[in-house]
């Protein structure tokens, strides 16, 4: 006899078509991400088995906590390159950065000091999830002024801009990028910043997928949520995401 109830589908994470990940923290005790090189191996791996054929990552520079250069994250990106390509991986590794907007970041524009860029001139940057700086516009046009494009960095994991939300208008006007992070659409981070994730999608703000990938727990919540590829596929179905061009 046939059953009457139709089996359920399964539907497998694969983000091959994004192409690149263009946010995370792979290079080895740089800062929260990676500890270690063997850690390092298993995440880039982990994210090629995802399909990404490119990785952008983007180790903190946030003085208080992580005082990482441009010279240092170059010099351990190609530390990483031979054992990548000696275990046999494939995907091709860059380093740029997530620059935190506090007042190095202010002397690194005052002293025209050249920022790490995730294409071109996009720069990454991200702030306090506590409180907004008062002169964060300021800061952005600044980076502006200096020739760059600003990447906001999961600007929904903002909570206190929940009921703000004309801010994140003003800086699309202001021509700011939206990162979103994957893990944000399935509700990692909690209900916040999944609906404010959701209402950038709705807004066609989200033009960039990252995955922010600092750990195994991560990756393993990336391979369990295949909710996504809903809004994978709509996203590039619409044209507008950047990912593939990275």
């Amino acid at each position: 006899m046939f059953s009457i109830f139709k089996k359920k589908k399964t539907v497998t994470v694969d983000l091959s078509a994004l192409e690149a990940d263009m946010h995370s923290h792979l290079l080895p005790g740089i800062d929260d991400g990676s500890p270690d090189l063997a850690t390092s191996l298993e995440l880039i791996k982990g994210l090629q088995e995802l399909g990404f054929q490119r990785l952008v990552t983007t180790p903190h520079i946030l003085w208080d906590m992580y005082r990482n250069e441009a010279a240092g994250i170059q010099a351990l990106l190609e530390s990483l390159q031979g054992p990548v390509h000696e275990n046999g991986l494939t995907v091709k590794l860059k380093a740029a950065a997530e620059y935190y907007l506090d007042e190095h970041f202010d002397s690194l524009l005052a002293n025209d000091t050249p920022l790490l860029t995730i294409k071109d001139n996009w720069v990454l940057v991200e702030f306090s999830f506590v409180i907004a700086p008062i002169d964060l516009k300021q800061k952005l046009f600044n980076l502006q002024i200096k020739g760059y494009q600003p990447v906001l960095a999961h600007p929904e994991r903002y909570n206190y801009l929940q009921n703000q939300k004309h801010l994140y208008d003003e800086f699309r006007d202001a021509g700011c990028l939206f990162q979103v992070n994957l893990l944000s659409l399935s509700g990692y981070y909690g209900k916040a910043p999944q609906e404010l994730a959701l209402y950038f999608l709705k807004k066609k703000y989200v033009d960039l997928l990252g995955t922010d990938l600092h750990h195994a727990r991560h990756l393993n919540a990336l391979r369990s949520s295949p909710q996504l590829m809903d809004h994978v596929h709509s996203l590039l179905d619409s044209g507008k995401l950047l990912n593939p061009g990275l």
